[in-house]
């Protein structure tokens, strides 16, 4: 039996225990026995013997979970073997899910999570931890959502050295230009138009300026590059002075303008407006992410797909958890 903990019980975490449950089935063929038997928030949590349907819609129904313990307080009232770890990104400090990620860790539990600012911060520390205490970190969607990249390039480029990483990592800004691409019209209209979709937060700089992108270079990088990096080597450059004039002499000579995140063996890492030839499969569309990876024996691979979403995140959070524990 594999027992779950999930921590942050948001829109990403209802969306995988709403997968495990629809899933269940199909799970188990794979998995095995297992069960939900913790789940907090950042102020309530619920543990034992419960229904995970009646959590999900008691959340949904009362902003909150039935029981006050918090999240750090579960590791010495409830026994699981593996977290789940959906609660909200901080780049700065990683926290609150740095410490939660560290202290499973640290108990011989697996953690498989969609949490940027932990690995954005304390990479190195965590896999060597995790190493240490002979358990698995899944962090698949930290950086593509349902668009594979870590396990793409760890398993199916097995034996490549891959020389150079570049893509659209940020679905927010992809939209944007895109709209200011084909309707002709100014930055402050479409992040408006963004906002009003669901798409663009009402505070969207961690988007537009180029912070998201970087953070998900960064354990890209650290992580299939070998590299030490952390955001503060990132040259950020965001999309906020992007004019439709430069757009119209993009296009008269065959080019549009993406934010491109780029990391390559040597170190480099940048994220920036750039040219992208109109033919180039990084000249996508809406609120897609894109991949080019660059290795000496396969040379080039390109993937595309949803980089973010309830359902697509937790694609990826499950395909992490098969990944550890399929028999």
């Amino acid at each position: 039996m594999i027992r779950i903990a999930i921590f942050g019980f948001g829109t990403v975490g209802r969306g995988v225990a709403e997968v495990l449950l629809s899933k269940k089935d199909e799970l188990k063929k794979i998995l095995g026995e297992f069960r939900v038997v913790a789940i907090a928030d950042s102020k309530s949590s619920i543990y034992g013997d419960f229904d995970l349907r009646e959590a999900i819609e008691y959340k949904i129904r009362n902003g909150r979970l039935p029981k006050d313990d918090r999240a750090a307080d579960l590791f010495d009232i409830e026994s699981f073997d593996l977290l789940i770890e959906t609660t909200p990104t901080n780049v700065l400090n990683g926290e609150p899910g740095l410490g939660y990620i560290r202290e499973a860790l640290k108990r011989g539990i697996n953690v498989v999570t969609s949490n940027k600012g932990p690995l954005v911060v304390a990479f190195k520390e965590l896999k060597e931890l995790a190493e240490k205490r002979g358990v698995r970190l899944g962090y698949e969607a930290t950086v593509g959502g349902a668009m594979p990249v870590i396990k793409l390039v760890k398993k199916d480029l097995a034996g490549n050295r891959v020389i150079k990483i570049l893509g659209i990592l940020n679905g927010t800004c992809n939209y944007i230009l895109s709209r200011m691409e084909s309707e002709k019209i100014g930055y402050d209209q479409a992040i408006q138009e963004a906002q009003q979709l669901g798409i663009a937060e009402a505070d969207p700089s961690y988007d537009v300026d180029g912070i998201d992108a970087a953070a998900k270079l960064v354990i890209i990088a650290n992580s299939l590059l070998g590299l030490n990096s952390r955001l503060e080597d990132v040259e950020i450059t965001g999309i906020k002075e992007i004019t439709p004039e430069a757009f119209e002499v993009a296009l008269e000579k065959g080019f549009t303008i993406r934010l491109i995140a780029e990391a390559d063996e040597d170190g480099k890492l940048e994220v920036a407006p750039r040219l992208v030839k109109l033919t180039n499969p990084l000249a996508i569309y809406g609120t897609l992410n894109a991949l080019l990876v660059k290795a000496d024996l396969a040379k080039e691979v390109f993937v595309i797909g949803r980089g973010a979403g309830k359902y697509e995140t937790a694609s990826a959070i499950i395909s992490d958890v098969i990944d550890i524990y399929a028999r």
